[in-house]
């Protein structure tokens, strides 16, 4: 894989962007928001199905939190940095919410049906990461 080709691999790492995203109905992502991000390692032995993670867990994981959730995007990786490079993620879910409190009440009464339904997709153990949005769409 040339340097150009992994380039444009990594500008189109981001493959799925749910409607949840921009409409009418869903502010758009804006700074000061809270965004949990869930990361899935990439490694030896690792499992991964991205058509039930997409369809069956973020889209479960969309309904139960309703209205608290802003927005929510999925990455799939592709490539490292370096050509021909293994991702070092085999995915990426993005969840957005007006504030830390309206995430703690979407997550309170869901979050261990959710857990629940890891190892239907996957036997990783992802990670969670918090953060403010610093930047607006």
């Amino acid at each position: 894989m040339t340097t150009k080709s992994t380039l444009l691999a990594l500008a189109l790492i981001i493959v799925f962007a749910f409607a949840k995203n921009e409409t009418a109905e869903y502010p758009k992502i804006e700074k000061g928001m809270i965004k949990m991000t869930i990361f899935y390692p990439n490694g030896e032995d690792v499992t991964f199905d991205m058509d039930y993670y997409i369809n069956n867990h973020m889209a479960m994981a969309a309904n139960l939190m309703g209205d608290d959730l802003k927005a929510m995007m999925i990455d799939k990786g592709l490539s490292g940095g370096a050509p021909d490079s293994p991702s070092p993620y085999v995915a990426v879910g993005y969840f957005y919410f007006e504030s830390m409190e309206a995430f703690q009440n979407a997550m309170g009464p869901i979050g261990d049906k959710l857990r629940a339904d890891v190892p239907n997709y996957t036997n990783i153990q992802p990670v969670i990461q918090f953060s403010e949005v610093q930047t607006a769409q």
